[in-house]
């Protein structure tokens, strides 16, 4: 079983890739501003992986671009959902009687 970054991987699967994808990723093979990006984002220098490990740093990140997006759209609907039902003015009142954190303090 390979190692891909952090987990083992269980299974090897074909991604079909268009001219562009290609294109892309010998753009991310390159000295390009698109590979530093990745290498920050995964923490790894790219030049030094497989092309395999390439692609899964690709779909690692767009995973985790889509839950931060996804997590976004939840927090956004919950306070809508909180003024729609009148309760974040009774949070705020709530949060003004609390004695800040800071004040006993010396």
């Amino acid at each position: 079983m390979a190692t891909r970054l952090s987990e083992p991987a269980k299974a090897r699967k074909t991604l079909p890739l268009t001219e562009r994808d290609l294109a892309d990723l010998a753009r991310l093979r390159q000295d390009t501003p698109e590979r530093e990006a990745l290498a920050v984002l995964a923490g790894i220098k790219v030049e030094s992986v497989t092309e395999a490990a390439l692609l899964h740093m690709i779909f690692a990140e767009g995973l985790r671009a889509i839950r931060e997006k996804a997590e976004e759209h939840a927090y956004a609907s919950a306070a809508a959902d909180r003024l729609a039902s009148g309760k974040a003015a009774e949070i705020r009142r709530t949060a003004r009687r609390r004695r800040p954190g800071w004040a006993d303090q010396d």
